[in-house]
């Protein structure tokens, strides 16, 4: 197919396309949009959150105020008219809390397709107020990108800028909560260069390859949650993936891999035994792992069916309780290498109706242990472990998550309401060498229930 002929493009505020009397030009618009959100949520338990309480992920392990060794060396008959402690140790997290929020309303600008070269470019800028800064809360950029769209005999598409991450996708779970199904459903929006092709005609066959560096979602270390530890290999994050269907009728579905590594700094004490005392040796390490997924969907008029598992290696960048740790390795520099930890993660969601809409969402992970079923280089007690292995927010005791979140919400074009019940409980343990958590005395479930109720206007 032949190029298009190449035009100047200016731009200006009217909201329509324009072309001036001598045709030499096309004016591009400009579609403002966004919408007031405002979220009253209350829980049961302190809760792993982000963005002021807005994104809720899990609920914390308990946290007593004394042990039970020293409760019962100061009560060794039991606390009066509480024969098993329970009550007067306290459970530090099982508190209740609050919250009326408007931190996610949001605004963006689309520029609109214009004529360039063999095909046409188009933009997004868009912002809410959810990060944090000196203040409560401040402006973040959402998406900040360019698009290229060309078709000769097939359909391609360049985006270049920041979007969401492949794992996350533009299609997602119907919660009215903000996390979006997280940490079921990876999450991140992050600087990408992004290439789709697509099959002639129904377009029902294509292929993406995605490159990407970490900025705003970060893997956890040894020096806490940062960009540094992907910017510092020079490799891109890499995502490849198939998709056979549409997005908007009928079947889809998307299978793909992300590959990611990271370039790991970390200090170790060192005995030097000719000056007899301790050495800082800082070591260099690299850790690369691979994370398969399937998305699957079935859209048909008002009812909806959305499907997404990973097998999850290292996706603590993308808002899972996923990570890496320290293991024993004697043929390498420092007597240790870092693995990845795995994890089965999956999520069902239903969903009917339009202007009344009734939804379930169903989420379960499974901590798999260390991949290879390596040991963490780590000696003593149970909970060193602790100590070498890096997992989203420090939660690294964890055994399972489920989640099961009805709601029921009134949509109209502009305005929409609703109220979703959350229910998430985990299973907590002691560490054990490869990562996985104990059952034994210590094996625990904690739950919350979230309760949300949201009014939002869209304009």
């Amino acid at each position: 197919m032949a190029c298009a002929t190449l035009v100047e493009a200016q731009s200006v505020m009217p909201s329509n396309n324009v072309i001036d009397s001598n045709n030499s030009r096309v004016v591009k618009r400009f579609r403002f949009y966004g919408f007031v959100r405002t979220d009253v949520a209350y829980d049961s338990r302190q809760q792993m959150t982000v963005c002021g309480g807005e994104y809720s992920m899990i609920p914390y392990d308990e946290d007593w105020n004394i042990s039970a060794a020293a409760f019962d060396s100061l009560f060794p008959g039991g606390y009066p008219g509480d024969e098993t402690g329970v009550a007067a140790r306290y459970d530090r997290n099982a508190v209740g809390q609050m919250q009326l929020m408007a931190l996610t309303t949001r605004m963006g600008v689309e520029i609109s397709e214009t004529p360039w070269g063999c095909g046409q470019l188009s933009g997004k800028i868009e912002g809410d107020f959810a990060g944090f800064g000196t203040t409560n809360s401040v402006l973040r950029i959402r998406f900040a990108y360019l698009r290229y769209d060309w078709s000769t005999r097939f359909s391609h598409k360049l985006l270049v800028g920041q979007f969401y991450h492949p794992l996350s996708g533009t299609i997602m779970p119907d919660v009215l909560g903000f996390a979006a199904g997280a940490p079921f459903r990876p999450h991140s929006r992050t600087p990408q260069v992004s290439y789709t092709l697509l099959m002639p005609q129904a377009r029902w066959l294509g292929f993406n390859m995605t490159a990407l560096y970490q900025f705003q979602y970060t893997s956890p270390g040894p020096d806490g949650e940062s960009a540094k530890y992907a910017n510092q290999s020079i490799v891109p994050e890499l995502f490849v993936g198939v998709q056979v269907g549409n997005t908007g009728h009928g079947v889809y579905a998307q299978m793909g891999c992300d590959y990611t590594l990271l370039t790991v700094r970390h200090e170790l004490p060192l005995y030097d035994a000719s000056a007899n005392h301790l050495c800082d040796v800082r070591y260099t390490k690299r850790l690369s792992s691979f994370s398969p997924t399937l998305y699957f969907q079935y859209l048909e008029d008002k009812f909806s069916l959305k499907y997404r598992t990973v097998y999850a290696e290292n996706l603590g960048h993308l808002n899972m309780l996923s990570g890496y740790g320290m293991v024993s390795d004697a043929s390498s520099a420092g007597g240790y290498s870092l693995a990845p930890t795995t994890a089965s993660v999956s999520y069902l969601n239903l969903c009917y109706g339009h202007r009344w809409r009734g939804n379930l969402f169903v989420g379960y992970q499974k901590n798999l242990g260390l991949a290879g079923g390596k040991t963490l280089s780590a000696s003593g007690m149970p909970d060193t472990y602790g100590d070498v292995l890096y997992i989203k927010k420090g939660i690294n005791n964890l055994n399972s998550i489920f989640r099961v979140a009805p709601s029921l919400s009134f949509n109209t074009r502009s305005f929409s309401m609703g109220i979703e019940y959350e229910l998430t409980a985990c299973t907590y343990g002691d560490i054990r060498p490869d990562a996985t958590i104990a059952n034994n005395d210590h094996f625990r479930t904690v739950v919350n229930h979230r309760l949300l109720g949201t009014v939002k206007y869209s304009f």
